[in-house]
């Protein structure tokens, strides 16, 4: 079959489009057709050899995707069957081997595009906003990046219960991509976005941060209020500066670290979690924008694309 590779860390230069063989499936587990596949800053960061990698080289990145099963020992899914997935290693191929304890059904009302677009980045905002900080009505929230994949979901789920919703962004252009998202308000990340944030809340500081940029950490401490909770989940932006603890008992703030996989510990929460995240999208409440399709092929300039700061949504790559 034909898979997405690197065997060295690197630049996407690094990425070789090549035949590796097709995996064989054991019991309990079924082998996936692959019909979209999720491409998310993980990837890039396993790319660069930030994040653990499953297997050895060449390695094949990618956790997420959607397809159907074309192979199956399994007792619970058959050959025909529509099924996505979101912790799964290997995915960046034409075929995975997926456990049956790790797939999740699509709804008939799905394609495998939408569900392959929704699953990863939908759960993490989904765990960041009810289990890392549980949003409450009236709470002012501010989120980083607000305009990316994670973060327009993220700012939907915010105003769903009841918050106000402050959307930061480095670039101008992409503001209305934010407040289309129904954030209350949106700014540019310029020289004076903290003290608009401040001004904005009468110099209190907001309730919580959502920072999934890592070298602004500690931007996110000073605008956020006294009690106030950052949570810290990605680092498209580097690496934060060290966290004095002083810091944080002389203003009792909260910092609070933020990984999925924490939270995605067996199949009950996974299907609970992802058929809540169908819920919101079949209600309309929850409205996810067109993907940005690639073939497997052209990998390199995906993920070109995701580390250029240009996409405004999801990033699918389609086997050839």
């Amino acid at each position: 079959m034909k898979a997405l590779t690197f065997s060295k860390f690197g630049t996407p230069d690094v990425l070789e489009y090549m035949d590796i063989p097709t995996p064989h499936i054991k019991k309990y587990e079924v082998l996936v057709k692959n019909e979209a596949i999720g491409l998310n800053y993980a990837d890039i960061y396993r790319r660069k050899g930030d994040y653990f990698l499953s297997g050895q080289a060449p390695f094949v990145a990618g956790y997420e995707g959607a397809g159907i099963v074309v192979e199956s020992k399994s007792d619970q899914y058959k050959i025909g069957d529509k099924i996505a997935y979101t912790d799964v290693p290997f995915a960046n191929a034409e075929y995975i081997v997926v456990s049956e304890t790790h797939a999740i059904p699509i709804p008939v009302n799905f394609n495998a595009e939408l569900a392959a677009s929704i699953l990863l980045q939908g759960l993490t905002a989904h765990y960041l906003s009810n289990d890392s900080h549980r949003v409450n009505p009236g709470e002012t929230v501010l989120i980083h990046s607000a305009a990316g994949g994670v973060g327009q979901i993220l700012t939907q789920l915010c105003k769903a219960k009841g918050a106000c919703v402050i959307g930061l962004t480095r670039k101008k252009d992409k503001i209305d991509i934010i407040l289309n998202c129904k954030a209350d308000y949106a700014f540019e990340m310029n020289e004076d976005w903290k003290s608009e944030i401040m001004k904005l809340t009468n110099g209190k500081g907001v309730d919580v941060v959502f920072d999934s940029v890592g070298s602004t950490l500690m931007d996110s401490f000073d605008v956020t209020k006294e009690c106030g909770h950052v949570v810290f989940y990605g680092m498209s932006g580097g690496n934060p500066e060290p966290i004095d603890p002083r810091m944080l008992m002389d203003k009792s703030k909260t910092l609070t670290g933020g990984d999925l996989w924490s939270f995605l510990v067996n199949e009950q929460e996974r299907k609970t979690r992802a058929n809540e995240l169908f819920r919101l999208i079949n209600e309309g409440i929850l409205v996810i924008r067109e993907p940005i399709k690639f073939k497997l092929s052209d990998g390199r300039k995906a993920h070109e694309y995701l580390e250029s700061g240009k996409s405004s949504g999801k990033i699918l790559l389609i086997p050839d």
